[in-house]
């Protein structure tokens, strides 16, 4: 529903090898694309992602993979960060948002490595999610403290 909304409002479809879009889908899309953030997609980012969708989503670690190409196709047919975040704060609740903050948190610091563009676009995500910034440094610390 979320990513078949995002697409139509920029003119695409979803192919039929994606699945019905759901709120699942849409927070490892943007885990895909804060990974990319920095023009580097580490095997360390994408074991991260990996993880995260595991937990989340009681998933083995093949559904994991599986489900984080899936996410990988629908993050290159998304619109701009800011109408993407958008959509998922009007589908999912407060708590939901603070918990894909802490997740964009835990990929962004998985390969140790902090960017400028990383920065800023977890901060505009989180903005447009609608998380206070003193939820969202509560969620980095947690994470670079290794509360992930």
């Amino acid at each position: 529903m979320i990513v078949d909304r995002i697409l139509a409002l920029f003119g695409g479809t979803a192919t039929e090898e994606l699945p019905e879009p759901d709120a699942r889908l849409a927070l490892g899309a943007l885990l895909v694309r804060v990974a990319k953030s920095d023009d580097r997609y580490r095997f360390s980012e994408i074991q991260q992602i990996d993880r995260i969708l595991a937990l989340r989503n009681a998933l083995n670690p093949i559904e994991a993979a599986k489900l984080r190409a899936t996410c990988e196709k629908i993050e290159a047919q998304a619109p701009p960060t800011e109408e993407f975040a958008a959509l998922i704060r009007e589908n999912v609740s407060y708590t939901e948002r603070l918990g894909a903050v802490q997740a964009l948190w835990q990929v962004m610091l998985a390969d140790g490595i902090r960017h400028e563009n990383e920065d800023a676009l977890v901060a505009l995500i989180e903005g447009t999610l609608g998380v206070s910034r003193a939820d969202s440094a509560a969620a980095r610390a947690e994470v670079a403290g290794g509360g992930a």
